[in-house]
């Protein structure tokens, strides 16, 4: 085996072990506050980008448009989230953060932000900007070869 394949299965083994030891911290931060990933995931994206339509949110946050609306009720039952019509589209509805998922948010995410950057506090400002690039790199290419 050549040397540049033996690194790219290297990479793919540290990448992977990496992302499986974040993604467990920040499962284990998210339930600390009384919340599934996904219910979160949703959320955090209302909280920052505004009302979105269900099928948005599943494109967004990665999931199965079939989970979406049971994750939806779950946050509506809470009173977290509320459901809006579309005015102009009956096909269509909207999700939107209530004030008590506002004022959630406002005291959770700053937590939520602050153990990220604990997770990634190895890295130094300029090591952080570098990774994410090249991971966009890898994963624009990955998706271009798989189409």
């Amino acid at each position: 085996m050549k040397t540049d394949e033996q690194d790219s299965l290297k990479l793919f083994t540290v990448l992977t072990r990496a992302m499986q030891s974040v993604k467990t911290n920040v499962e284990f931060d998210i339930k600390k506050h009384g919340f599934n990933p996904t219910e979160f995931a949703v959320l955090e994206l209302l909280y920052s980008k505004g009302d979105q339509t269900v099928q948005k949110i599943g494109q967004k946050v990665l999931i199965a448009s079939s989970s979406i609306t049971y994750v939806v009720d779950k946050l509506e039952k809470k009173e977290m989230i509320v459901r809006k019509p579309s005015p102009t589209d009956r096909r269509v509805t909207f999700v939107s953060i209530t004030a008590k998922g506002t004022d959630w948010m406002d005291a959770v995410f700053p937590k939520h932000a602050a153990a990220l950057s604990s997770i990634f506090s190895p890295l130094e400002a300029n090591e952080k900007k570098a990774l994410i690039e090249y991971l966009k790199r890898v994963g624009l290419h990955a998706e271009e070869t798989t189409q």
